[in-house]
């Protein structure tokens, strides 16, 4: 069976890029438990080869275990008994075998009987789960929310909580109404401090319902819910855990799903359900789910990137087999085209995902440091940087992975054909897996209200200043050059859009805006992959021809609009 961490080599090359040394180092601060704790690393080589050996054994369970029961799954699906969701076999199985392997709560530090592992070898773990199983990764990706109790709950509520992820506790992000869909600030779910609150305890009672709750009979579940009166906006909302144990909550529906059937999307309704306040009141959605949100858009791009590639050797394998007109079909021009396209666009995506990554990793880090000892004045600034950066980098992030993966995995049914169609061949399931991406943890149109900051502020074109002054080899300048070309058509075409003075026609072309970008800075990023490993030259070469002619077409699109012409647009 295939090792899916061993067969890929860009896994390695991401896992090796120079700034874990910074990463690894604020993680572990400065290899402080090693003489406490036997499996803690001596340094950043022991740290390293501790990632690499851990991913193996993911990509080993990935390969031999979870993507074996796929389809089993997809086709069994969880069912609700007793007011209690039973797993699919293959699930249940999958989550044992990783719970005993040790690898839920991965990021937790070790005295909650996690790995401590940084964001990056956590993510590339996602990405290998993701390949195996997209189903499947949302249910093991959800250990996200131990590092939200980690980042903000009380001492009090991490003892209690933490240790049980590594023992193979499941959970929740219990966010979504009926009514309030992506609007989380319509959200209405009482946390009820009436006179059944009880001071001693500090419990809390939520009244309402939840849906679309992806996993949402887990054993530990985060719950956004209204803890003041009279609020209607974010300002009144708060962040709860509410333990499943406590048997509070019915679960009224698993919902039908088009995709990622093996993982259970509940309707929740939570009566005078006990739970714990996580941090300080008011603080809900404003600071705790937003930052929560790098995480999901992490996820999702991880998630988005796995898919591509399942879909990508899919198709790379079916055209390799089938034969027409007396050869194999990976031999006709239209066929090995858009197999090089996806593996180059799986490719983007992926260089895009780990930079990311490497963004979130350090501000967080820098936050977890600063609890032990104050920061220097150029590691407040440093932080600080880092986190502008993941805040525009995670929506750009999940927009542009999610619709590539859609693309990739479309492209791949096309190269099957007909037997695509069927059930009779993985890409099917795969298909169907895909389309959720673009949708949850916000669409891609809210991405793109995300990212236009990124635009409008000027944060995108600095990063992409930034990667320009870069060292490229010489026989490599040809495609900065165009690269630099681009970045004047960019900035052109922005200023113009922004001379407007008009927020509407700014909103209407944000996403070519942001896209624009987007083909940009993953340009650069394949370019400094191409530096510093030759396999990624014909990627960065292929990406950066393409991006330029796109970016051409939208720049053209662009400016030859006015604001009068949106009126054109609103006639349905």
């Amino acid at each position: 069976m295939e090792n899916f961490y061993r067969d890929n080599r860009d896994l390695k090359f991401h896992l090796d890029h120079p700034l874990m040394k910074k990463i690894v180092a604020l993680k572990e601060n400065n290899y402080e438990e090693y003489s406490t704790c036997d499996y803690a690393p001596l340094d950043f080589e022991d740290a390293m080869d501790n990632y690499d050996k851990i991913l193996e054994i993911v990509g080993e369970i990935s390969g031999e275990v979870i993507e074996p029961n796929a389809e089993s799954v997809d086709q069994e699906g969880p069912k609700l008994e007793n007011n209690e969701v039973k797993y699919a076999r293959g699930t249940q199985e999958n989550h044992e075998v990783l719970a005993k392997a040790g690898l839920i709560g991965m990021s937790l530090p070790r005295k909650y009987g996690g790995l401590n592992f940084p964001l990056v070898p956590y993510v590339m773990a996602a990405e290998i789960v993701s390949r195996a199983d997209a189903g499947f990764s949302n249910i093991w990706g959800l250990q996200d929310c131990a590092e939200t109790l980690h980042e903000f709950a009380s001492e009090e509520i991490k003892k209690e909580f933490l240790p049980r992820f590594n023992k193979g506790a499941t959970a929740a992000m219990v966010l979504t109404e009926p009514d309030a869909g992506s609007d989380l600030q319509a959200v209405q779910l009482k946390g009820d401090i009436s006179a059944d609150y009880d001071a001693e305890k500090d419990v809390y009672y939520l009244n309402g319902v939840k849906r679309f709750i992806t996993n949402g009979d887990a054993d530990i579940s985060l719950v956004l819910a209204r803890s003041e009166a009279g609020t209607s906006d974010g300002r009144g909302l708060s962040l709860f855990v509410y333990d499943r144990k406590d048997a509070a909550v019915k679960i009224r529906r698993i919902e039908n799903k088009l995709g990622i059937k093996g993982s259970p999307t509940c309707e929740m309704v939570f009566t005078q359900a006990p739970a714990k306040l996580v941090g300080d009141r008011k603080l809900g959605l404003i600071k705790y789910v937003m930052a929560l949100m790098n995480s999901a858009r992490l996820g999702v791009g991880a998630q988005s990137v796995g898919i591509a590639e399942a879909a990508y050797r899919e198709a790379l394998k079916y055209a390799n087999e089938r034969v027409q007109f007396g050869k194999a079909i990976i031999h006709f021009p239209a066929v090995y085209e858009m197999l090089t396209s996806m593996k180059v666009r799986t490719q983007a995506i992926r260089t895009l995902l780990y930079e990311t990554a490497r963004y979130v990793d350090v501000y967080k880090n820098y936050g977890f440091v600063s609890e032990k000892r104050p920061l220097e004045k150029e590691e407040k600034q440093e932080a600080k940087r880092y986190q502008r950066l993941a805040d525009i980098f995670t929506p750009l992030l999940k927009l542009v992975a999610s619709e590539y993966c859609n693309q990739i995995a479309y492209d791949s049914l096309q190269i099957h054909g007909g037997a695509g169609f069927m059930k009779d061949f993985p890409i099917e399931r795969i298909y169907r897996d895909a389309r959720i991406t673009t949708i949850y943890e916000g669409t891609s149109q809210l991405q793109v209200v995300a990212a236009i900051r990124g635009v409008t502020a000027g944060g995108f074109l600095n990063r992409i200043k930034e990667f320009e002054g870069e060292r490229v080899t010489p026989e490599r300048e040809y495609l900065k050059k165009i690269l630099v070309g681009m970045t004047t058509q960019y900035e052109q075409v922005t200023a113009w859009v922004l001379e407007k003075n008009d927020n509407e026609f700014t909103d209407f072309h944000a996403r070519r805006l942001v896209e624009m970008a987007g083909n940009i800075i993953m340009g650069y990023l394949l370019l400094r992959d191409s530096v510093n490993n030759e396999e990624f030259e014909k990627a960065a070469e292929i990406f950066i021809k393409r991006g330029k002619s796109e970016n051409t077409q939208k720049a053209d699109y662009i400016t030859n609009s006015e604001t009068k012409d949106l009126g054109v647009f609103r006639y349905v």
